[in-house]
């Protein structure tokens, strides 16, 4: 694998940065990681896993080096998955191979939905479908106040109540948006409000995200190239419960994965979860579909 290389790709509202890692003697289409607000620097790990790979990663719209340009406080699904379509064009290989991460996966699946041409394999890691779930209406309500938290108050308070809202175990109940609010600080963030309000997560993928709902009629059209990913220890909090949900629906066997929702990560953003036992995985499950 050569040295990674960064590029720009102008696309219509914002300019994406990308990185590609070159593997010129691989036979196999390049392999995207991809998150959602998370940049292509929490992929590291991972990407180092796969040196016999051409490894591609971007920072979504409004995430670290790729910036909106139509002044939108807003991202949307829609307009992620438009975006990763014009980045995998760009690349001028053909179908790609993706593993795709909470809100990455949920873009990923939009980009499916629309253009099932552009992937060979999809594994999608957790996507957090609200739409999908029985408790749905407290979910999307708890959303909501997640980001009119943000904008009144800022990043600490919104963020407490977002760990708070992933974290929770099995079905929320109808009262969980009346209870007390969490305290920034149990979690070590901040208690003042620095007056910015450009937080990708909760600030501009929240409502969009959290509202959108999946075409499982074009997903059922394209099953065959959809691996959904579980991890082993998230099966009970709603990204976890939202992949199985989502399997059910399609008819599909979730597959395990080593650790949680971040269970790839390898110190980014100051999460551990076992990356090595995680990419030994990915790489058996991209083997068997290819």
């Amino acid at each position: 694998m050569t040295e990674s290389r960064t590029q720009t790709l102008d696309v219509p509202g914002a300019v994406l940065t990308y990185d590609v890692r070159s593997n010129d003697s691989s036979t196999e289409p390049p392999l995207l990681l991809i998150g959602s607000p998370m940049a292509a620097s929490g992929f590291v790990t991972l990407a180092g896993h796969f040196p016999d790979r051409t490894i591609v990663t971007y920072d979504p719209r409004g995430s670290e080096r790729s910036h909106r340009t139509d002044g939108t406080a807003e991202n949307t699904p829609e307009e992620h998955a438009d975006d990763v379509h014009r980045l995998i064009s760009t690349l001028r290989t053909g179908a790609v191979d993706i593993f795709a991460t909470s809100g990455g996966a949920v873009n990923a699946l939009a980009l499916v939905a629309r253009h099932p041409e552009d992937v060979r394999i999809l594994i999608a890691h957790e996507p957090p479908l609200w739409q999908i779930l029985p408790d749905r209406e407290a979910g999307l309500a708890a959303a909501v106040d997640i980001h009119e938290t943000y904008l009144r108050s800022g990043l600490g308070p919104a963020m407490a109540k977002f760990i708070a809202l992933v974290s929770y175990e099995g079905p929320l109940p109808a009262d969980y948006g009346s209870r007390p609010a969490p305290d920034p600080a149990m979690f070590g963030l901040p208690t003042d409000d620095d007056g910015s309000r450009n937080d990708p997560l909760v600030g501009q993928n929240m409502i969009s995200g959290s509202h959108f709902r999946p075409e499982l009629d074009a997903l059922r059209a394209a099953s065959n190239r959809i691996v959904l990913a579980v991890g082993e220890e998230s099966r009970n909090v709603m990204t976890g419960r939202a992949t199985i949900a989502l399997a059910e629906q399609l008819g599909m066997t979730p597959v395990a994965f080593p650790g949680g929702h971040a269970g790839f990560l390898g110190g980014e953003y100051g999460q551990t979860g076992k990356p090595d036992a995680f990419a030994t995985t990915l790489r058996r499950v991209l083997a068997a579909e290819a």
